[in-house]
C-alpha cells in the first residue's frame, strides 16, 4: 500500500473528523475545530458539575451549624458524650478519605468513567443514614451507640462520594482555564448548597420552639410543656432531614446524567500502578502540596470553629434566641452572592492575592462580634461582612488544587492517576480539622458548665464561646496565612505548568496517531 493511501484512509477512517497538514511528505493529523470544541465545557456541562457539589455542602452545613445544638437540647445527652460523637465521627471520617482516594485512584475506567460508579452506588446508603442521624432512638441507654454508628456510616458513604467528585475535576477538560471555570460554578452552587442547608435545617426547626426552663423550675406542668414541645421539635429535625435527602439524590442524579467523564491524563501510556505507599510518598512529598495543605488546614479549622459554636454564641451569648437561623441564613446568602466576586478577582490579580485579601477579611468582623454590645443590627452587619471571607475560604483551596496535581504532573511526567490522593487527602485534613474543632468546642463548654435546656448559660459558657468564635479563629487565620507566604506556586509558575502540560498532551497525541499510521508507511 502507497504512502499517501494509508494515510488517506487514516484520516478518512480511523479519525474522520482530523484535518492533516503536510510536512516532509507525511501526513500529520491536526484537531478539527469540533474537537477543539470538545475540548471546551458547555455552560449546561459546569452546571451539572457544580449541582453534584451540593450535597456536601447541604448536608455539611446541617451538621456542622445544628448537630451540636441537636444533640445537646434535643437529643439531651451530656455535653462530654456529644463531644465524643462529634469528635469520633469526623476522625473516623478523615481515616476514610486516603482509603477510598487509593480505591478510587486502583478502579478500572468503565463505560461510565471510573469516579461516576462510585457516586451512584453510595447515594442511596448515604441519605438512609443521614437520615437515621437526626433520629431519636427510643432506647436511653443506647442513643451514644446509636449516634456513633449512623454518623459514621454516613461519613464514610459520603466520603465514597465526595472524594471521587472531587478528583472528577481533573477528568471533566485538559484545558486549566476550563477547571477554573468549573471550579467557580462549583464554589457558587456550593455556597449556595449551604444556604439550602442552613434555610431547610434552620427554618424548618425554627418552627418548632426551642424549649426555655429554669433550672429552678421542676413542676409537672413544666415537664409536660416541655416534653411536648421536645417532642415537637424532634419531629422538626426529622422532616428537615427528610427534605435534605431528597435532594442529595436529585443532585447526584443530575451530576450522573449531566457530565461526562474524560480520560485526559498525561502519560497514560507510560502509567504503572503503584502501592498506595509509594503513591502516598510522592504525593506527601511534593512540597507545594504539603505547603498549600497545611496552610489552608489551619484557615479551616478557624472557619469551622466559628462554623461549629456561632450557633450557640447567638443564642446564649447575643441573646438571640428566635433569630439565630435567621442569622446564619444572611451568612451564607452573602457567601452565595460574593462567590463570582472572588472569581474575578483571583482571576484579575492571583490567587495569592485572593486568599490574604479573602481570609483576612473576616478578621476585624470577628473581633467587632465579641465587643460591641448584643444588637441585632449589628449583628446582621456582621453576618454580611463575614459572609464574603465564608466566599473566599470556599473557593480558593479548590480553585488552587488542580494548580499543584499540574505541578506534580510536570515534575513526574511518568507517575501518573494520583489525583483522587492529592483531593482526599486535602479532604482528610480539612475533616480531621472539623473533628478536632468540634471535640474541642463541645469538650471546653462541658468544662466551663453548659446545662442543656436552660435560657441563660454560665458567664463562663458564654466567655468560652467567645473564645470559640474570635479569638481562636483569628489565631488560627494569622497562622494558616504566615505558611501560606512560603507556597511557591504563583502565577508565572501556573502558566508554565499549563504550558507544559498541554505540549506533553498534544506530543502524546502525535505520536499515537503516528503509531497508527506505522503499518502503512512500512507496507
Amino acid at each position: 500500500m502507497a504512502r499517501g493511501d494509508g494515510a488517506e484512509q487514516f484520516s478518512s477512517g480511523l479519525l474522520p473528523t482530523a484535518k492533516t497538514l503536510s510536512q516532509d511528505g507525511i501526513k500529520i493529523a491536526k484537531l478539527s475545530p469540533q474537537q477543539e470544541r470538545k475540548r471546551a465545557l458547555t455552560v449546561w456541562s459546569k452546571v451539572c458539575f457544580a449541582i453534584g457539589g451540593a450535597p456536601y455542602q447541604i448536608t455539611g452545613t446541617a451538621l456542622g451549624f445544628f448537630l451540636q445544638i441537636f444533640l445537646l437540647d434535643v437529643a439531651l445527652l451530656d455535653p462530654l458524650n456529644a463531644s465524643v460523637i462529634l469528635f469520633v465521627g469526623r476522625a473516623w471520617d478523615a481515616v476514610t478519605d486516603p482509603t477510598v482516594g487509593f480505591l478510587v485512584s486502583r478502579t478500572p475506567w468503565t463505560r461510565h468513567g471510573r469516579m461516576m460508579p462510585w457516586i451512584l452506588v453510595s447515594t442511596i446508603p448515604a441519605v438512609l443514614c443521614y437520615f437515621l442521624i437526626w433520629v431519636v432512638p427510643p432506647i436511653e441507654q443506647g442513643k451514644i451507640m446509636w449516634y456513633l454508628l449512623f454518623y459514621c456510616l454516613f461519613q464514610t458513604l459520603q466520603t465514597c462520594f465526595h472524594v471521587p467528585y472531587s478528583a472528577l475535576t481533573m477528568f471533566i477538560s485538559t484545558e486549566q482555564s476550563e477547571r477554573d471555570s468549573a471550579t467557580a460554578y462549583r464554589m457558587t452552587i456550593e455556597v449556595l448548597g449551604t444556604v439550602i442547608g442552613t434555610a431547610v435545617q434552620g427554618q424548618i426547626v425554627g418552627m418548632a420552639v426551642t424549649p426555655c426552663t429554669n433550672l429552678t423550675n421542676s413542676s409537672n406542668h413544666s415537664v409536660q410543656g416541655n416534653t411536648s414541645q421536645i417532642f415537637n421539635e424532634r419531629r422538626a429535625y426529622m422532616i428537615a432531614s427528610g427534605v435534605i435527602s431528597l435532594i442529595y439524590v436529585l443532585c447526584a442524579v443530575v451530576l450522573f446524567f449531566g457530565v461526562r467523564e474524560q480520560n485526559n491524563r498525561v502519560g497514560l501510556k507510560a502509567q504503572k500502578h503503584v502501592s498506595f505507599r509509594t503513591g502516598l510518598r510522592l504525593v506527601i512529598g511534593h512540597g507545594p502540596y504539603v505547603k498549600l495543605v497545611l496552610a489552608f488546614l489551619f484557615t479551616s479549622l478557624a472557619f469551622m470553629l466559628l462554623e461549629g459554636n456561632f450557633a450557640l454564641f447567638i443564642k446564649y451569648t447575643l441573646g438571640f434566641r428566635k433569630d439565630f437561623q435567621n442569622i446564619l441564613l444572611v451568612i451564607m446568602l452573602s457567601a452565595t452572592i460574593t462567590i463570582p466576586m472572588w472569581q474575578w478577582f483571583l482571576c484579575r490579580f492571583g490567587k495569592k492575592t485572593a486568599v490574604y485579601i479573602g481570609i483576612t477579611w473576616a478578621v476585624p468582623f470577628m473581633i467587632l462580634v465579641v465587643c460591641v454590645e448584643s444588637n441585632l443590627i449589628v449583628s446582621y452587619i456582621v453576618s454580611i461582612a463575614a459572609g464574603a471571607s465564608v466566599a473566599a475560604a470556599f473557593l480558593l483551596p479548590w480553585s488552587m488544587l488542580p494548580d499543584v496535581v499540574d505541578d506534580f504532573k510536570v515534575q513526574n511526567p511518568t507517575s501518573q492517576g494520583h489525583e483522587a490522593i492529592f483531593y482526599s487527602f486535602y479532604v482528610f485534613f480539612t475533616k480531621f480539622a472539623s473533628g478536632v474543632s468540634l471535640g474541642v468546642s463541645t469538650l471546653s463548654l462541658s468544662f466551663a458548665g453548659y446545662v442543656t435546656g436552660v435560657c441563660v448559660q454560665s458567664d463562663s459558657v458564654n466567655l468560652t464561646l467567645k473564645v470559640l468564635v474570635s479569638a481562636a479563629p483569628v489565631f488560627l487565620i494569622a497562622l494558616g496565612l504566615l505558611i501560606f507566604k512560603t507556597y511557591p506556586i504563583d502565577e508565572e509558575r501556573r502558566q508554565y505548568n499549563n504550558k507544559q502540560l498541554q505540549m506533553l498532551l498534544r506530543s502524546e497525541e502525535l505520536e499515537s496517531e503516528m503509531e497508527a499510521l506505522k503499518p502503512d508507511i512500512t507496507a
